[in-house]
C-alpha cells in the first residue's frame, strides 16, 4: 500500500477491524519511511450490479455516483462525511440484498430518499427536487407538505 503522504510502497498494519457491518475491513497503517499514519479500507468484490437508466440503457453500478449525489444533497449542511458514507453503504447493501443483478434508477432513488429523510430534511428535499424532477414550485410545496405531515405524526 502506497503512503498517501510520501508515496513509499512500504507500510505496516497497526490495527485491523471489520467496518460497515462486515462488508469491508478497516486497516490503520503506518508508513515505514515518513512514519505517518493513514487508514485504508478493503471492500469485498461483489457480483456486478447493473443499473437500468430511465431511457432503458444499462450501466455498471457506481457507488461513487451515489456518494456524489449524497454529497451534493448534503452540501453546506451539518452532516458529517461518515454519516453520508454509512448511508451509501446501507443503500448499496439494500439494493444488493433485494435485487439479483439489475436495479432501476427509480429503486435506487427511492432507497436514497428513505435514508436522507432520516439524516437531514433539507438534503432530502434537495435530492427529491432533482430526483423527482420538480417542474414548478407546486411540486416542491407538495413534497414539503408530505414531509411536514410525517414530522407532525412523530
Amino acid at each position: 500500500m502506497r503512503c498517501p503522504f510520501c508515496g513509499v510502497a512500504d507500510s505496516k498494519v497497526i490495527d485491523s477491524r471489520s467496518a460497515d457491518e462486515g462488508n469491508s475491513i478497516r486497516r490503520r497503517r503506518e508508513c515505514s519511511a515518513c512514519v505517518r499514519r493513514f487508514t485504508t479500507y478493503e471492500v469485498v468484490e461483489e457480483i456486478p450490479l447493473m443499473v437500468i437508466k430511465k431511457d432503458g440503457r444499462r450501466e455498471m453500478f457506481d457507488r461513487n455516483k451515489l456518494l456524489g449525489g449524497l454529497l451534493k444533497a448534503c452540501e453546506k449542511r451539518p452532516v458529517p462525511i461518515d454519516v453520508i458514507e454509512t448511508a451509501v453503504n446501507k443503500v448499496e447493501k439494500d439494493i444488493r440484498n433485494n435485487i439479483e443483478r439489475e436495479v432501476s434508477t427509480r429503486q435506487i432513488g427511492e432507497t436514497v430518499m428513505q435514508y436522507l429523510k432520516e439524516i437531514d430534511q433539507v438534503a432530502y428535499v434537495r435530492f427529491a427536487s432533482v430526483y423527482r424532477q420538480f417542474a414548478d414550485i407546486n411540486n416542491f410545496m407538495q413534497e414539503l407538505e408530505i414531509l411536514m405531515k410525517a414530522q407532525h405524526k412523530e
